[in-house]
């Protein structure tokens, strides 16, 4: 016996109907997602908040350096963190202004910066942090952990 669909038959409407009604009556599911527009999403997903300020590149030299030199195991180690406590954006404005120790050491290690942003774009927690300050990603110069579970985040350029 060939398998024949009826379309005549009550039943096979009420289930089109029944179907059709569900799909019509479903709500927007993008709409009932949370976005990472509002202040407090970003909050849930750094767990911390995220503290900015400038700094002279000839103030902070030495730190800068030492980050820039540690780019690929500061990558690995942003790949490792699911939790942050503290995060603070240091902004030099004056970066690229005169050619600088720290920017022949970017200039060495652009291929470990480089490592050290796509770690950084990897992962939800330091993404949104430089992104909730409007910070380009490739503005992210260096990155230097402390020991109490904090992180300084070095951006070429001003506070926006």
């Amino acid at each position: 016996m060939p398998f024949t669909i009826a379309f005549d038959r009550p039943n096979w409407l009420h289930a089109v109907f029944a179907t059709a009604f569900l799909l019509t009556s479903a709500p927007n599911v993008a709409l009932l997602a949370q976005g990472l527009d509002s202040e407090e999403a970003i909050d849930t997903i750094v767990g911390s908040d995220v503290k900015t300020g400038e700094s002279k590149t000839a103030a902070d030299e030495e730190r800068i350096l030492a980050a820039i030199e540690k780019s690929t195991d500061n990558a690995a180690d942003v790949r490792k963190r699911f939790s942050i406590d503290d995060v603070e954006i240091v902004f030099l404005p004056d970066l690229g202004e005169e050619e600088t120790a720290v920017e022949a050491k970017m200039e060495e290690y652009k291929d470990d910066v480089a490592v050290l942003r796509e770690a950084i774009q990897g992962s939800a927690i330091f993404y949104h942090a430089i992104d909730s300050r409007s910070v380009l990603l490739t503005d992210v110069i260096a990155l230097e952990f402390h020991d109490q579970n904090a992180v300084t985040i070095f951006v070429a350029g001003g506070e926006p």
